[in-house]
C-alpha cells in the first residue's frame, strides 16, 4: 500500500494542464502566500492548499459536474477548517486573471 507522501509524489507528478497553468502562477508566493499541491489533508488530496491560510483550490473537469463526491470533500475541508474555492478547467484556461482575482480576493478576507 503507497503512503500518502507517495501517493503526493504521483499526483504532483501528473498534474492536468489546467493545473499545470494555475500551479505557475500560485507557485513562489505569487499572490503573497504559499501554496502547495496536493497536500494530504486527512483521506483526500487537494489540488492547491495554502495551509497558512486554510484556503483550498480545486480544478474541475467535466467529470465533476454535480459530483457527490465532491460535496463530501467539501463538506470534509469545511469542517476542518479550510475554505473551499473551485474553478472549472476552462475558467483556468480562458480567464486565468478572473481566476486569480478570485484567489486574491478570497486570501485578503482570511486570517
Amino acid at each position: 500500500m503507497e503512503s500518502k507522501t507517495e501517493i503526493s509524489r504521483k499526483l504532483r507528478n501528473n498534474l492536468t494542464e489546467a493545473e499545470k497553468k494555475l500551479w505557475y502562477y500560485l507557485r513562489n508566493k505569487n499572490l503573497g502566500e504559499k501554496f502547495r499541491r496536493q497536500q494530504p489533508i486527512g483521506s483526500y488530496f487537494p489540488d492547491f492548499v495554502c495551509l497558512k491560510k486554510l484556503l483550498i483550490v480545486e480544478l474541475d473537469g467535466g467529470q465533476h459536474y454535480a459530483s457527490v463526491d465532491d460535496k463530501i470533500r467539501n463538506d470534509y475541508f469545511t469542517k476542518e477548517g479550510f475554505t473551499v474555492l473551485r474553478f472549472w478547467n476552462n475558467e483556468v484556461f480562458e480567464n486565468i486573471e478572473g481566476v486569480l482575482i478570485k484567489i486574491k480576493e478570497q486570501l485578503a478576507t482570511l486570517s
